[in-house]
């Protein structure tokens, strides 16, 4: 199988499962908030915040080092697991009792502290699970990444489906995602045991600092990250309180199920662009270039459409109880788009053994995202905080592109304006269109803007010659 059918077998295998799972955890959110209300969704959205953030100091970004490191040289495989696992031990604890004590630092009480340290325990399964599917990542295997992403969405629709015919509480809800996590664990452990063979024992306390030095920027990338999409939420719920949390993170659950299409292509990228780093730059600064062209294909109709139809869709999906959410939804669209724009770099920059610079670029986005959400947040709550994640990262994207041009990855201007200004187009030629015939149903209406918006895209010729050459070899 040559490179190009391997990475479009990677990423279709990812991107069904993806679409798959976020297709559950869309009905996953909509009829927990449905069932909760705001107070009670918002409470769940606080304990995912929070072990959102301190999750990752379960794993520091070994994760991303390993895949990173075997994928140049599988002879590293063993030992990245054996220490690995022994390293993530120690942190799991360490994890643990630094959340016991900000949730009590915050003042949560009973209920939100209980969902909190249960969820905990799910996401520490969960980064032991990682270890052995970053191996299958290293393998292009992704179809058991794949299968497990399924099998855990499965387990939290039907728990979800048990919850509400039986009534019960969100302390159940918060249960599920322990067995959930549980079995995938158990999955994971016993595919690589059939198909890897037991992994050799090879612990060496001398590899950790080195491992540990190189990780780390990994990590505080991530912890940006995460501190960047969940501190907003944390922020209102100390200051606003566990309803508000309810209404933005009903949009705010939106845009993150959105966020399958360049998650799924990013898991299936990242061990080739990190091979072409070494192998072929010219392979790696073409794939860059293409993969950003698709994503504002993508991205730019989504955010178009979404701002235009954001009344109809929250209240179709959530009904009247969150249409607090409008406007949050609409902004944080935007948000969502330009993530798309930038997601091509991120990944090159990781690929590249530019993690530092990703994380000055993360931790800077970070701190503003804070800053501006405690000057925003008092003065105008959730629509605050939405603003504060746009305008954070607007300045993100900045810093990375400019970053990438520094460096000699950039993509030429002349480039993106042609490709930008096609796209454009067909958005407008789409928007105008839902704007015409916004009265129709939601989903009909959907479809059908988006087949017109591909077309304008194809008649302008949004596709050239050489992605219509790369989509036939997709297909075979």
């Amino acid at each position: 199988m040559n490179r190009v059918r391997k990475i479009a077998k990677n990423t279709s295998v990812m991107l069904i499962s993806q679409i798959i799972s976020y297709i559950f955890t869309f009905f996953i959110t909509i009829y927990t908030a449905r069932y909760f209300g705001a107070t009670v969704f918002g409470i769940w959205a606080i304990a995912l915040s929070i072990t959102g953030i301190f999750g990752i100091f379960t794993d520091i970004g070994l994760s991303t080092l390993m895949v990173r490191d075997v994928a140049r040289d599988k002879s590293l495989a063993d030992k990245y697991i054996s220490n690995t696992f022994i390293l993530k031990i120690i942190l799991s604890i360490l994890t643990f009792g630094l959340i016991i004590i900000t949730s009590n630092i915050l003042g949560y009480n009973e209920i939100e502290k209980n969902v909190i340290y249960i969820v905990t325990i799910s996401v520490i399964i969960g980064s032991f699970s990682g270890v052995l599917g970053g191996i299958f990542q290293v393998n292009e295997k992704m179809e058991y990444i794949a299968a497990s992403t399924i099998l855990s969405c499965v387990v939290m629709l039907l728990g979800t489906a048990i919850m509400i015919f039986y009534k019960l509480d969100i302390i159940f809800f918060a249960s599920l995602s322990i067995i959930s996590s549980g079995l995938i664990f158990v999955y994971i452990i016993i595919i690589y045991l059939i198909k890897f063979s037991l992994p050799k024992i090879e612990i060496n306390f001398s590899f950790w600092k080195p491992i540990i030095k190189e990780a780390w920027p990994f990590g505080i990338t991530a912890l940006s990250g995460m501190l960047y999409t969940y501190i907003d939420s944390i922020m209102l719920s100390v200051i606003q309180g566990a309803e508000v949390v309810g209404w933005y993170n009903a949009a705010y659950r939106l845009m993150m199920v959105l966020l399958f299409i360049p998650n799924a292509v990013n898991i299936a990228i990242f061990p080739v662009m990190s091979q072409f780093y070494t192998s072929s730059k010219d392979s790696l600064k073409l794939m860059n270039e293409k993969y950003f062209k698709y994503m504002i294909i993508l991205g730019i109709p989504l955010g178009a459409g979404i701002t235009i139809l954001a009344d109809k869709i929250i209240l179709v999906i959530f009904g009247s109880g969150y249409t607090q959410s409008i406007i949050t939804l609409q902004i944080l669209i935007w948000t969502l788009v330009l993530s798309f724009a930038v997601a091509p770099f991120m990944q090159l920059l990781q690929s590249i053994n530019k993690q530092l610079v990703l994380t000055k670029i993360s931790v800077l986005s970070a701190v503003i995202n804070i800053m501006l959400n405690l000057v925003l947040i008092p003065k105008f709550s959730y629509i605050g905080a939405s603003f504060a994640t746009f305008i954070s990262t607007i300045i993100a994207v900045v810093y990375v592109s400019s970053i990438t041009y520094e460096i000699g990855y950039g993509i030429p201007l002349k480039i993106v304006i042609n490709d930008l200004s096609k796209v454009l187009f067909a958005t407008v030629i789409m928007s105008i269109f839902i704007l015409y015939f916004k009265d129709l149903n939601l989903f009909l209406l959907a479809i059908m803007a988006t087949l017109l918006y591909f077309i304008t895209i194809y008649i302008v010729k949004g596709l050239d010659e050489a992605d219509i050459m790369l989509l036939k070899q997709l297909r075979r």
